[in-house]
């Protein structure tokens, strides 16, 4: 009987270190598994690092603040375009006494309204007077390969390329330098309008004609809230008075065309006229791609539109997204039309 309890308890502690044994091993493997992934997450979080550069808004430039340059356009040819912009630091006024450090195309933003006609070459210059930041050029008007024609250019250096105008219209231009979110939030960006050869079908009936660019603003330029955050600043061409404060005057009865943007980076558009139809919409400015008749026309970010509509009354006449948490922050203009 001793001898069969004695087996008895032998049996169980072997059991017991088997045991013991087994779940150390396991330990040792949660263990592995817990410090290999955590490797893989700080490696990826280092990646994403390199990869995504972050710079202040106001930090590199800080004392900067060059005075504008004037663009030169000067047609050589027929066809043929030179083009010589500037890339460079300047304050602009978001609000009234909200000043902003902006990255600009020209020392305004939005950049200068360049016209050019369909079957266009273009030979363009960049010359960058950022002394601290590379920025470069991505006209979404022409044919290019990108890793060549949109490259780079060094601060205080210059590079120029040559492009082939496509369709006509209405398209964006901007800065293409990583993160190109940054670039464009802090103010890179301007339109370049292709006319089309033949002209739009309406346009011995328009009187009046104007170019708008919708584009967000984000607090102090932080780039985690350009990433994540909602724009501090939603405007029309660049400042909250810009058509706002400064009505655009027009007669009863004109019919007026709006050549509209949406520069973005991040928020579309729904693009509404109060107290008037929008009689005919030209997607992206191509008078192929035509509307007729609509209220609100919905335009993505970094497309556009050419709408043109009659005002009947003598009156205030409010333009806006019709987001209208975005028209609180500044997206609105106003026509006063008169007698």
């Amino acid at each position: 009987m001793f001898l069969k309890k004695l087996g008895a308890i032998v049996i169980v502690l072997v059991l017991s270190l088997l045991i013991t044994a087994c779940g150390s091993d396991q330990v040792k493997k949660d263990n592995s598994d817990a410090e290999q992934q955590e490797d893989i997450t700080v490696h990826a979080q280092a990646k994403q690092k390199t990869e995504t550069p972050e710079t202040e808004n106001i930090g590199p430039h800080e004392g900067i603040n060059q005075d504008p340059i004037p663009i030169n356009v000067e047609r050589v040819g027929e066809h043929e375009v030179n083009i010589e912009m500037t890339s460079q630091i300047t304050d602009v006024e978001l609000d009234k006494g909200k000043m902003y450090k902006a990255w600009t195309f020209n020392g305004t933003v939005p950049g200068p309204v360049i016209r050019v006609q369909e079957g266009d070459k273009l030979t363009f210059t960049l010359k960058n007077m950022d002394p601290k930041v590379d920025h470069s050029i991505d006209f979404h008007s022409v044919y290019a390969a990108p890793n060549k024609d949109f490259t780079d250019v060094k601060p205080n250096e210059s590079g120029t390329f040559s492009y082939e105008v496509g369709s006509p219209g209405v398209y964006m231009y901007h800065c293409a330098t990583e993160p190109v979110l940054q670039h464009i939030a802090n103010g890179m960006y301007g339109t370049m309008i292709v006319e089309p050869e033949g002209g739009y079908p309406t346009d011995n009936e328009i009187d009046k004609e104007i170019t708008v660019v919708q584009s967000e603003f984000y607090k102090d330029g932080d780039y985690s809230e350009m990433l994540n955050g909602e724009p501090e600043y939603v405007l029309f061409n660049g400042s909250s008075q810009a058509v706002k404060g400064e009505m655009i005057q027009a007669k009863v009865g004109d019919k007026i065309r709006i050549n509209f943007l949406d520069a973005g980076p991040n928020e579309v558009s729904s693009f509404h006229v109060i107290g008037s139809q929008l009689e005919t919409v030209y997607v992206d400015g191509d008078p192929r791609n035509v509307l007729e008749g609509l209220q609100t026309a919905m335009v993505p970010v970094s497309g556009s539109i050419v709408v043109e509509f009659t005002v009947k009354e003598a009156g205030i006449y409010p333009f806006v997204t019709h987001a209208f948490d975005h028209v609180t922050k500044g997206a609105l203009g106003q026509i006063e039309v008169t007698e």
